[in-house]
């Protein structure tokens, strides 16, 4: 299946909606530095796009009714972190007539760590902000975003980027292009509990990046604090690194429940691909740095 991008950002449909694409991301690197007195934790992370996710398409309009249409329901739809995002948007202006009718298809698979949902909901916000013509900036649209998720915010500066505090302080990063081999051991990953356990590393020490030769810091990445808890609580994404093991450094991606491989070429990301399509959900990708969300927005 080809999870790709087919159009643009703004690619108008003849019923009057527009596409807007929600890529999707992998953490390279992911350290935990300590626990803040408001239950937060301070993180450093590198975030690296990619040219796949989910796809909205977005139709404005002044009867102040917002709707969303999607066959996904594991979440209700009011609880659909594109309504949320939506609804916080619409805080920001006394326009209270102003609405819209959102499809989401949903590509991605849920609680897999790829930061799906938090990718749909900054891809609502940068939309609505340009189809509504609120003006709102980049940064506004990330103190907003922050709100509704730790990830939103990278997603809506639609740049790979390394990133402290909670994960909003972000450093646009140039990534060498790469593609990686993902796979899904199709279990959910309870993200509070991973967070609260007592077996969590909270002590990392913290590591600079410098974005001028990050092809040479890359080089020492690979590291992601939640990876141990993580394959010790769930068999199944253990079983997944043990498998991807054999052919490179199999790494953890957000709290999982994604594992992943990186490679040179897509021929070896395909090789590899083929031994796992049988056993689990497996997605190809290449690492862009810069998203295709950005083009009009």
């Amino acid at each position: 299946m080809d999870y790709g991008f087919q159009y643009q950002a703004g690619f108008t449909q003849a019923d009057g909606f527009s596409y807007w694409p929600a890529p999707v991301k992998l953490n390279l690197e992911l350290r935990i530095l300590g626990q803040r007195n408001d239950g937060y934790h301070n993180l450093q992370t590198l975030f690296q796009l990619l040219n796949i996710g989910d796809e909205l398409w977005l139709k404005p309009n002044k009867d102040g009714l917002l709707e969303l249409e999607s066959d996904y329901s594991e979440v209700p739809k009011e609880q659909n972190l594109v309504i949320k995002a939506a609804r916080a948007l619409l805080e920001q202006t006394e326009n209270i007539q102003l609405g819209a009718t959102i499809k989401l298809n949903k590509r991605m698979p849920s609680g897999a760590g790829l930061g799906g949902g938090s990718s749909d909901a900054a891809t609502t916000l940068v939309a609505l902000n340009h189809l509504w013509g609120l003006q709102l900036s980049h940064q506004q649209l990330c103190q907003i975003g922050a709100k509704l998720g730790a990830d939103v915010p990278v997603f809506v500066n639609g740049h790979s980027a390394w990133a402290e505090g909670i994960g909003e302080v972000l450093t646009n990063t140039q990534i060498p292009a790469k593609h990686y081999l993902i796979v899904y051991p199709q279990c959910a990953i309870n993200t509070g509990k991973i967070f609260s356990h007592p077996a969590l590393t909270r002590d990392d020490k913290p590591i600079k990046l410098r974005a001028s030769r990050p092809e040479v810091e890359l080089k020492s990445l690979g590291y992601n604090a939640f990876q141990p808890l993580v394959a010790e609580l769930y068999p199944e994404v253990k079983e997944a690194l043990e498998f991807l093991n054999q052919y490179g450094q199999a790494m953890l991606t957000g709290t999982g429940s994604s594992v992943f491989l990186t490679f040179d070429n897509e021929r070896e990301a395909s090789k590899i691909s083929a031994l796992c399509k049988q056993r689990w959900l497996t997605l190809e990708a290449k690492g862009i740095n810069t998203s295709p969300l950005t083009e009009n927005a």
